[in-house]
């Protein structure tokens, strides 16, 4: 089997966080990733790297992924590289121009990691078979050259009246007949074509009118009686007579079959990846239903019921209790629609985008979040909430993205060094800003890291890829924010987060 670490995917993708995802995705998968964030950046990566397969996202600025894609076939050097389009876009129009122009695959966002993986490994498993069945044909199609270096082909020379006049050891293993019991006899008496009238005809003319002969795939029978897939080729000689050159393309047919049981693999992954997908979220959404619908359905209809004897005797000290009871049933039928509600909910693309928030609240949740990791690293956290913050405006989402991932960071660090102190998560109004810093007790950065620590790629810990700072940088940035980093004077890291107080 190959080694996976010599095959290099470039991933390609204008945002941060989906580079992040992408490389946490194949982090395990043995191969060398390679990233960038534009199409210009890409080209010149894909041109100096050469990877096996590149996942390019459609959308970008400036240079989008399908320009990309049509600049990386018009080169020689970078039109063999695999290309799986990544996007949001899910048209069939933009799919097949997608492929039109070059790409292999199209991964609709937002992506499922067991698809991704399956995927890549199909595709590059083809680029593997593509490339070994690319060297096979080039060494079919380059006859003269095989003849000189190896001779690894049958060679049969004839004259014009069709006797063999020589025949080298290749043919004979080809064909099963020794030179000896060849040269000197006529051709047609070795009956490696019996029931091909066409070819034999073919092999007349060669000889007789000086008429070339070229077949890719052919059976001949041997001496034995065993069928054998060949290669012929015939060409005229200018003294009278021809050359027959035999190739045994058994391992051509075997990579051709190879290829299209990759590809046949390829597609049942995809419809199983599809199913997969369908009775997890039906299931999902299936059992929820269940849960929440059943115990108000079920209290409508013993309401209704109660409702129904009521009107059959409705004097004026019963009105009051048909009221309440018909109120009732609005309530759970209300109920019911809101369950509904968040159900078609679930099945649209969420909108994202920034509310109002506290952010005292929000750290609470992302420390439920981190209970786990506070566990398998024993290591407490501690959040020490400033009274009576303003509210602040952003992405809850990215707010938690952020605070979980310097929190987890704390924790490891500490629990790294050895310390059983708590992570000290603290909120504060300073400067007219809304902050919460995360304070560890670990080793601290080097010098050469606290240098370029919000760098893309760069990182303190072993194994890391050092996205999670900078794209935890970019979100800062993005709300009007930023972070920062000082040295804790007990040992360890303090950093800094800061949102505009939202007005």
């Amino acid at each position: 089997m190959p080694d996976r670490g010599s095959e290099q995917i470039l991933l390609v993708d204008d945002n941060p966080t989906n580079l992040q995802v992408l490389f946490k995705t194949l982090e395990g998968s043995g191969y060398r990733l390679l990233a960038a964030r534009d199409g210009e950046a890409a080209l010149y990566t894909a041109r100096r790297a050469r990877p096996s397969l590149i996942l390019l996202d459609v959308m970008m600025p400036g240079m989008d992924g399908f320009e990309v894609c049509e600049r990386l076939k018009e080169d020689p050097d970078t039109a063999d590289i695999a290309v799986i389009f990544l996007s949001a876009l899910t048209d069939s129009q933009s799919k097949v121009h997608g492929l039109a122009i070059g790409g292999v695959d199209y991964i609709a966002k937002p992506f499922q990691t067991d698809e991704v993986l399956a995927r890549v490994r199909t595709h590059i498993k083809i680029q593997r078979l593509e490339r070994a069945l690319a060297r096979r044909n080039s060494e079919l199609e380059d006859e003269n050259q095989q003849i000189l270096n190896a001779v690894d082909e049958g060679i049969i020379g004839m004259d014009v009246t069709g006797r063999v006049t020589s025949m080298n050891a290749q043919a004979a293993a080809i064909t099963g007949w020794p030179a000896s019991d060849c040269v000197g006899e006529s051709f047609s008496l070795l009956q490696l074509f019996p029931d091909d009238e066409a070819l034999n005809q073919s092999l007349g003319l060669l000889c007789e009118g000086g008429v070339g002969l070229r077949k890719e795939h052919v059976s001949i029978t041997t001496r034995s009686g065993r069928i054998a897939p060949v290669a012929v080729s015939g060409s005229p000689r200018s003294e009278g007579g021809a050359v027959l050159v035999l190739r045994d393309i058994s391992e051509w047919l075997q990579d051709q079959y190879a290829l299209e049981q990759a590809r046949e693999e390829m597609d049942t992954q995809r419809q199983h990846l599809a199913h997969i997908e369908r009775l997890s979220t039906g299931g999902e959404m299936a059992a929820g239903i269940a849960h929440e619908v059943n115990q108000p359905l079920t209290a409508v209809t013993n309401y209704a019921r109660v409702a129904q004897r009521l009107l059959n005797d409705l004097p004026a000290d019963k009105r009051l209790k048909m009221d309440d009871v018909l109120t009732k049933i609005a309530t759970q039928a209300e109920r019911a629609a809101a369950v509904i509600q968040r159900m078609r909910s679930y099945v649209k693309k969420p909108s994202g985008g920034r509310q109002v928030l506290d952010l005292n609240a929000v750290l609470e949740d992302v420390l439920a979040l981190a209970e786990v990791d506070s566990r398998v690293n024993s290591i407490p956290v501690e959040l020490k909430a400033g009274a009576n913050l303003p509210a602040i405006f952003a992405d809850e989402v990215q707010l938690q993205q952020v605070a979980l991932n310097l929190i987890r960071n704390a924790m490891e660090s500490t629990a790294n060094a050895g310390n059983s102190n708590a992570v000290e998560v603290s909120t504060y109004l300073e400067g007219g800003m809304v902050c919460f810093r995360v304070k560890d007790f670990g080793a601290g950065m080097a010098p050469e890291i606290e240098a370029q620590l919000f760098s893309p790629f760069v990182s303190s810990k072993e194994g890391g890829m050092g996205i999670g700072l900078s794209v935890s940088k970019s979100i800062m940035q993005g709300h009007g924010g930023d972070i920062r980093f000082q040295a804790n004077p007990d040992g360890g890291a303090i950093f800094s987060c800061e949102f505009p107080v939202h007005h």
